[in-house]
């Protein structure tokens, strides 16, 4: 049994970056080797002399949604925020809701200037609501035009393009969060990637504000994920086999990736396409099918995240990198520097 102290660590608050570099890929990046635990550091640009012809690097080109709303309860003045979560037909939606109280089933909401209007319906097992909404026009536009992106907590800085939340091969709208290790990457990156023969290969996970949840039992074998909408191609699913064959790597970009990847994964290594709902936890002792190296953000303590990247590298050697990350002064979480295990 694991207790969830064992993946704690301090970290110095200034190290959580408030807001992304001008060039995505001027980050640095920690390349931890898996064996030995040799530590390099590195820009993030430098990933190509890292990655070999015949490697696939596998990306999730999932979509952040501009889900966080601010309206107010339909005749007052209190502010509702509202954060989609997920949707359950053309009209409605699971959400978050703050606060609470001003929320309750009937409760009616308006946003902007009444082009979007909602109507609390249920109350959800997680704390949550089921809101039905009425609008004129596209659902999507007007969302854009009224939404925010939902930034995590330990982000309290505004941020100024919201572009710079999404990746640059975004394209399956659907997520509550960004898939934060595929931010550093750029279009001329890519290209250089491919140019050198790494094949590109693209998945979709939507990804839930469950990642930012925290684990709240002990025993973190206990610990529930929330399930996470995911697809994968026929296309796909023979780029990564056929780079498997070939004695190629499978790079995973991001914990999302790499959870995809394993829950789609044979006992023999290849993938299966396939669309469907996750709640894969990957944790130490888990026996890695498919992915043989990481590139991730540094996580928060506690985390699911930071957990899974153990499960790759070992915990002991990934809390000492995360401890010579902190003395070298990288930063951390989201809008962070990266880490490449290998």
């Amino acid at each position: 049994m694991s207790n969830i102290n064992d993946y704690d660590f301090y970290l110095p608050p200034e190290l959580i970056a408030q807001a992304p570099l001008p060039q995505r890929d001027a980050s640095r990046l920690l390349v931890l080797e898996r064996a030995g635990g040799k530590i390099e550091h590195r820009h993030f640009r430098d990933l190509v002399y890292y990655l070999r012809a015949g490697d696939c690097l596998v990306l999730n080109d999932t979509k952040v949604l501009p889900a966080r709303l601010f309206g107010q309860k339909l005749g007052g003045s209190s502010e509702i925020e509202v954060v989609l979560l997920r949707q359950l037909n053309l009209t409605d939606w699971e959400v978050l809701v703050r606060p609470g109280r001003r929320a309750r089933v009937g409760t009616s909401i308006i946003f902007g200037n009444g082009e979007l209007k909602a109507t609390v319906l249920a109350n959800t097992d997680a704390g949550g609501r089921v809101l039905r909404f009425q609008f004129e026009g596209q659902f999507l536009e007007i969302l854009d035009k009224l939404g925010q992106m939902p930034l995590p907590p330990y982000i309290v800085e505004k941020l100024a393009d919201k572009n710079r939340y999404q990746t640059v091969y975004a394209r399956e709208l659907g997520s509550a969060a960004a898939p934060t290790a595929g931010l550093h990457f750029t279009p001329e990156l890519l290209s250089e990637l491919a140019e050198r023969g790494i094949k590109i290969a693209r998945l979709t996970l939507h990804v839930g504000l469950g990642t930012f949840r925290p684990v709240q039992v002990e025993r973190i074998e206990e610990h529930k994920m929330h399930a996470e909408y995911y697809s994968i191609t026929t296309e796909t699913a023979a780029l990564i086999n056929q780079a498997r064959l070939s004695g190629g790597r499978v790079i995973a970009v991001g914990t999302t990736s790499a959870r995809t990847l394993e829950t789609v994964g044979q006992p023999d290594g290849r993938v299966q396409a396939g669309s469907g709902w996750t709640d894969i936890f990957i944790y130490p002792g888990y026996q890695f099918k498919v992915v043989d190296g990481l590139i991730t953000n540094f996580h928060l303590p506690k985390s699911t995240l930071i957990m899974l990247v153990s499960a790759l590298a070992g915990r002991e050697q990934v809390l000492a990198a995360y401890q010579e990350a902190i003395r070298e002064g990288y930063r951390f979480y989201s809008f962070g520097d990266a880490m490449f295990i290998i």
